[in-house]
C-alpha cells in the first residue's frame, strides 16, 4: 500500500507542486489539499509548504492558522499525525502553537534567497531519521520573516530537550535565535524549518545535489513501518 502524502495550498502557496514531485520523487503518492476543506482525505502525513498565505497579512501563517483545513490538522497532529512545515508552513505551524516560538522579520530587513549550510542535530523524528545527528547539508532558503525567537525559557527546553532538528552554519542568515533553522515537537511527529528540502531532490536542479530528499525518504520509512 503506498503511502499517501498531503499537500496544503493556501492562497499564495508557491512551493505546493514542489513539494508533491519531492513526494513522487520519494516514492509515496502526493495529494492536493485545499485550505477551505477541511477533509484531510485520509492522508498518512501532512506537508505545509512555502509561500506567502494570505499574502502574509497581519504576520506570516497568522491568517492561515485559522483556514477550515488547519482545525483538522491541528486536531490530528495532537493525535500523533506526521506534519512537516516548510518556510511558510513553519511559521503557521508557530502561529497554531504545533511548535514553540516566532518567526520575525530578517534582522537585516531583507529578502534572502541562497544555498545554506545546516546541521542535523535530530535524526530521530520522523521526518529527519535518514539523516545521521551531526550530518552536514546543503539546502536552499529563501525568506523574508526567517528570524527564529523564542523566550529564553522556551530556548532552555529546546536545547536541553533535544529539539533543535537544524542549525545554520557559516552563517546565521536571520539573525535566528542560537542559529536555529529548524525545531521538532516533544513527540517528534511535528517538525518545522525555514530552508526548503523540496528544492534539493535531485542532481540537476536547485543546489546540484539532494541534501532535501532525506526529508521525504524519513517519512515514508516511518509510515511504512509504522
Amino acid at each position: 500500500m503506498t503511502a499517501r502524502i498531503g499537500v496544503v495550498t493556501f492562497p499564495g502557496s508557491l512551493d505546493d507542486r514542489d513539494t508533491q514531485r519531492a513526494i513522487r520523487l520519494a516514492g509515496a503518492e502526493p495529494v492536493a489539499l485545499w485550505h477551505k476543506d477541511k477533509d484531510l482525505k485520509q492522508v498518512d502525513a501532512v506537508v505545509l509548504p512555502g509561500g506567502f498565505s494570505y499574502g502574509d497579512y497581519l504576520r506570516a501563517g497568522a491568517i492561515s492558522r485559522f483556514s477550515p483545513v488547519m482545525e483538522t490538522v491541528i486536531e490530528q497532529a495532537k493525535a500523533g499525525l506526521p506534519v512537516l512545515g516548510i518556510c511558510n508552513g513553519f511559521q503557521i505551524l508557530t502561529e497554531a502553537h504545533l511548535l514553540p516560538g516566532t518567526m520575525l522579520r530578517n534582522n537585516h530587513l531583507h529578502f534572502i534567497c541562497r544555498d545554506q549550510k545546516l546541521r542535523v542535530e535530530n535524526a530521530r523524528t520522523a521526518w529527519t531519521s535518514d539523516y545521521t545527528a551531526g550530518q552536514e547539508i546543503h539546502i536552499p532558503l529563501k525568506n523574508i520573516d526567517g528570524q527564529y525567537v523564542a523566550d529564553q525559557h522556551t530556548l532552555d527546553a529546546l536545547e536541553s530537550e533535544g529539539r533543535v532538528a537544524f542549525r545554520y552554519l557559516d552563517v546565521n542568515p536571520n539573525g535566528s535565535n542560537n542559529d536555529i533553522a529548524g525545531v521538532t515537537n516533544e513527540a517528534g511527529n511535528v517538525v518545522g524549518l525555514m530552508p526548503h528540502p523540496e528544492h534539493a531532490v535531485e542532481s540537476l536542479i536547485g543546489t546540484g545535489r539532494t541534501d532535501g530528499l532525506p526529508f521525504f525518504t524519513s517519512i515514508l520509512k516511518k509510515l511504512v513501518n509504522a
